[in-house]
């Protein structure tokens, strides 16, 4: 491991500075980044709110993993070394709690060891200081690229995700067991959320062609849904009487 005076070494690229803007991303992006130099944080914060990117910034690693957590985060620009908990293991922490949201991790020139240590861990990419602000906008977007790619089978509202392929369900970040027809029935909801899914279209998303079904049966499976998402600070499912029901994003989530 390299000392802390090597690490030390300037964040960026000299002539990098004041090079011309790089052509912000098309697509809005919310950026976490987290390093104990408030200059450097400052620095990159400012340059990625000049392309388009929404940032903020936080100085350990408490702090960090718990702005890394929030629900609306696109990627987190992560330093190896923080005080209060290092950068690997607020990675660890969010991949064992099932969030994946984008890491790109900060490391010392010449520390192959700490980039494979950060590649373990879960990071998705590494930059090494100094570095040049335009690559690490570009990381970033090609990060979120690969993501939005391999996340086909994934649905996300509010701070419910749902992974359809591996059929896992993590509310607030934490992960919870659904059986299968639960599954089906959250499934049908979050592929339709903000729509009204009828009765009869839950009766086939979830039973098909199954014909001894108690009369309740879609209710009594609603009502061990509801308790299962209780955990969900921005999700509601809402009962449309005599139609069926809705999976909507809260638009004043409660903290």
């Amino acid at each position: 491991m390299p000392s802390r005076a090597e690490e030390r070494t300037p964040a960026f690229a000299p002539e990098d500075r004041t090079g011309p803007p790089e052509s912000a991303y098309a697509e809005d992006m919310h950026v976490v980044v987290v390093d104990d130099e408030p200059r450097m944080v400052e620095l990159v914060c400012r340059y990625l709110d000049d392309q388009g990117v929404s940032t903020e910034g936080r100085f350990d690693g408490p702090t960090g993993l718990e702005a890394a957590r929030q629900p609306g985060v696109d990627a987190v620009v992560l330093d190896l070394m923080l005080p209060g908990l290092s950068g690997l293991d607020v990675c660890r922490r969010l991949r064992a709690e099932g969030n994946d949201v984008p890491v790109l991790m900060l490391t010392a020139r010449g520390a192959v060891a700490e980039r494979v240590a950060g590649l373990e861990a879960g990071a998705d990419d590494y930059v090494v200081k100094p570095f040049a602000l335009e690559e690490l906008h570009a990381r970033l977007r090609a990060v979120r690229r690969r993501r939005d790619l391999d996340d086909g089978q994934r649905v996300v509202v509010g701070d419910v995700v749902l992974d359809r392929l591996k059929q896992r369900v993590w509310v607030d970040g934490a992960e919870v067991r659904l059986s299968r027809r639960e599954l089906a029935m959250l499934t049908s909801l979050m592929e339709n959320r903000g729509h009204v899914v009828s009765r009869s279209r839950l009766f086939d998303d979830v039973w098909a062609d199954e014909v001894d079904i108690s009369s309740n049966a879609i209710d009594v499976h609603m009502s061990r849904l509801r308790s299962r998402l209780e955990g969900s600070r921005q999700v509601t499912i809402t009962t449309m009487r005599g139609v069926g029901y809705r999976l909507e994003k809260n638009k004043n989530p409660s903290r």
